[in-house]
């Protein structure tokens, strides 16, 4: 059959819409979503057809059939929710493309709670007058930190611009020059300050910074002293930076705030937990820090969020800055953030509760033991297949949080003989759900420090399916 024959076998749309398949299609997906995949699938075939000269059905019923159904399969993936749950199994605590820090139980309940329909984000229910939707995490942030007031909003590059467009509009931020930071994502700090409408003034090098260098940069076009705590890297070696009870009495002699960006916040002392020393928001604030600005999604273990905290007289100027109705938060953050704030003050159950912390604390024998039940669970064929075994390895916080600590972890480590590294890492990811690995030395490793007791079962039963 010539490729003018085949053309002829091409059905109308209307012929295709007018079958039973479409008619239920469309009200599943709209007729427009219908007729618009119909149109590109026969487009696609006449495309190929002038080309090849050759088409797979032999009659016009089987070409109708073979393309609704292809229809229906496009218009499921096409609809086919595209943020999923993921098992994470890359070692990565705060993994930013999983979505940094897993929920608690207790965030998730809260959010669901809220979720359902309407609620109480900015009505006082006592007077029955407009309330302030802050005030849900503020009274908790104030009481966990000393702070005098406290807002949050949508992360914590917000709250640096929003901060510094407060204090610094049209005015110096000086910073050593030591401090100017990559976020992430190319997302620098000067080119923030720069968004803000603040002049940044760099004072000392790169790896030291004296007070003199501070206090020769002020002036009368002076706004804030800044200091960014250099979370995601360190230097090492010939260095120094000023104390910052010293740049607080600095600038206060000066009649100046001074800003301190966290990045990363921590409200508990990580040295007893066994890891490296971040400090923490409480002893920035006690240091004479007017502002003080962290991240509710990292170390915290909240929802996505940046949270501003400091001496009243800088909180409300920030709160009233109109930029703040820009990145506010919406009900959801801030039922998250309820919930998780409020498992700070159950001390002797939030390494349990809070999922970040009990991830970076868990000793290394549980993670061993979760890690050789899991290769129990995997049928023989498949163990022997895959050569799976148990390894040690690292994990890490991620997020810039924490960037030189190596966490002992173990691995499930396969290796096929079938499929190289890439393709079997490609199989895993398109399970239900995905499972997420990373590739080391040509094998694919499953890093059991981030995967929780509730998904082994389900992460065994995918390996299973793989053979």
């Amino acid at each position: 059959m010539n490729s003018k024959s085949n053309l002829a076998l091409l059905p109308s749309i209307d012929l295709l819409l007018g079958a039973a398949q479409a008619e239920k299609l469309a009200e599943l997906y709209s007729r427009a979503e219908v007729k618009e995949t119909l149109r590109q699938i026969l487009e696609s075939m006449r495309q190929e057809m002038a080309s090849s000269g050759s088409v797979a059905a032999k009659t016009r019923e089987e070409l109708v059939q073979a393309i609704l159904s292809e229809a229906k399969n496009r218009l499921q993936r096409e609809f086919a929710p595209s943020l999923k749950p993921v098992i994470n199994a890359t070692g990565i605590i705060l993994h930013t493309g999983l979505g940094r820090a897993p929920l608690s139980l207790a965030a998730q309940e809260n959010v669901l709670r809220v979720m359902r329909g309407y609620s109480s984000l900015e009505i006082d229910m006592q007077t029955g007058k407009r309330g302030e939707r802050n005030e849900h995490v503020s009274h908790l942030l104030c009481r966990l930190t000393g702070a005098e007031a406290a807002v949050i909003v949508n992360n914590n590059a917000a709250a640096v611009f929003l901060a510094l467009n407060t204090l610094t509009f049209g005015k110096e931020a000086i910073i050593s020059r030591g401090q100017l930071i990559e976020i992430g994502g190319s997302f620098r700090l000067p080119e923030v300050m720069e968004k803000s409408g603040a002049v940044m003034r760099e004072v000392g090098t790169t790896n030291k910074t004296k007070l003199s260098d501070y206090e020769k940069a002020i002036s009368h076009k002076t706004g804030a002293i800044v200091v960014a705590h250099t979370s995601n890297y360190r230097v090492m070696g010939f260095t120094a930076e000023v104390p910052l009870y010293d740049l607080a009495e600095l600038a206060h002699l000066h009649g100046l705030p001074l800003l301190h960006d966290l990045g990363g916040g921590v409200l508990i002392d990580l040295k007893k937990l066994g890891l490296p020393y971040e400090p923490l928001v409480q002893d920035s604030l006690k240091a004479g820090a007017d502002v003080v600005t962290f991240s509710g999604d990292k170390i915290l273990g909240g929802p996505q969020s940046g949270i501003i905290v400091g001496k009243k007289e800088w909180i409300e100027r920030i709160h009233k800055n109109p930029i703040m109705r820009a990145v506010r938060c919406d009900k959801l953050t801030f039922a998250a953030m309820e919930a998780t704030l409020k498992l700070y003050f159950q001390k002797k159950t939030l390494l349990e509760n809070n999922r970040t912390l009990q991830m970076l604390t868990e000793p290394i024998e549980k993670v061993e033991g979760r890690a050789n039940r899991a290769l129990e669970s995997l049928k023989a064929e498949v163990r022997e297949k895959l050569s799976i075994t148990v390894e040690p390895s690292f994990a890490q916080t991620g997020s810039g949080a924490l960037p030189l600590e190596k966490i002992p972890s173990r691995a499930l480590v396969l290796r096929s003989n079938t499929l190289d590294a890439e393709k079997l890492a490609a199989k895993l990811r398109e399970q239900d759900p995905p499972i997420v690995g990373y590739i080391q030395n040509e094998q694919v490793h499953l890093d059991m420090r981030t995967v929780g007791e509730e998904e082994l079962a389900i992460m065994t039963e995918r390996i299973n399916g793989l053979i």
